[in-house]
């Protein structure tokens, strides 16, 4: 049986996580299930400031200009082969606010070339991010965001530091709870936080066979 791309960039620290977050964030491809869960977000924030930008993103399924409390929210983890051959996992959230229903999506590969996983943000691939990978204290995972770059057609850049956003990504279990939790912030360098929330949810995994084509990216980037 493959490794998970979890297991893949956290190696034996991946034996320190919970068992429930062990669980959830080791299958691959070769196993055909799927994690799909539900919860509420007890919060959702976002700075005013970004608005613009944020408006931008939720065209592409990254984050939005939206908040507030108590939110329902599902969240989808399909593992596949993209059609490059890559293990992926798809980051398929929707917030189920009054009048509208937000996405936030994302497809992670593990890089042999960069040795971490890259995170595809949004819907077409077009915003690739190094990330960071550990055990926390509390058993839970953590994901911290770095290095950003760029690609749409022949345009390629790396983003400068001051006009990124950074992300900080707890998920842990709660066992008095019996759910998961999560707790993400977004900050930029220079102005601070940019997008926020946190909240709970369970989750299952059940038996596929295809991946849904709604859950798959429009388009596959190549490079990394």
């Amino acid at each position: 049986m493959s490794k998970s791309i979890y297991e893949q960039a956290l190696g034996t620290e991946f034996y320190k996580l919970h068992p429930r977050i062990q669980e959830r964030f080791g299958y691959s491809s070769m196993d055909q299930v799927a994690s799909i869960g539900s919860g509420v977000m007890e919060r959702i924030w976002f700075a005013k400031w970004a608005a613009l930008p944020l408006i931008l993103g939720a065209s592409r399924h990254i984050m939005f200009p939206q908040g507030g409390r108590n939110i329902p929210f599902t969240i989808e983890n399909y593992a596949y082969c993209d059609s490059l051959g890559r293990e992926t996992v798809t980051w398929i959230r929707k917030f189920q606010f009054k009048h509208a229903v937000r996405h936030f999506d994302a497809t992670m590969i593990y890089s042999s070339e960069r040795n971490r996983i890259v995170d595809y943000l949004g819907n077409k691939q077009h915003l690739a991010v190094d990330l960071e990978v550990s055990a926390a204290a509390n058993g839970g995972i953590r994901i911290r965001s770095g290095a950003q770059r760029f690609y749409e057609g022949f345009i390629q850049f790396a983003f400068p530091t001051p006009l990124t956003a950074t992300a900080d990504v707890i998920e842990w279990y709660d066992d008095q709870l019996d759910k998961f939790r999560i707790r993400v912030n977004i900050n930029n360098p220079l102005f601070g936080l940019v997008f926020h929330y946190e909240g709970s949810f369970e989750s299952q995994f059940i038996p596929i066979k295809h991946i849904p084509i709604d859950a798959k990216p429009l388009r596959v980037e190549s490079r990394e």
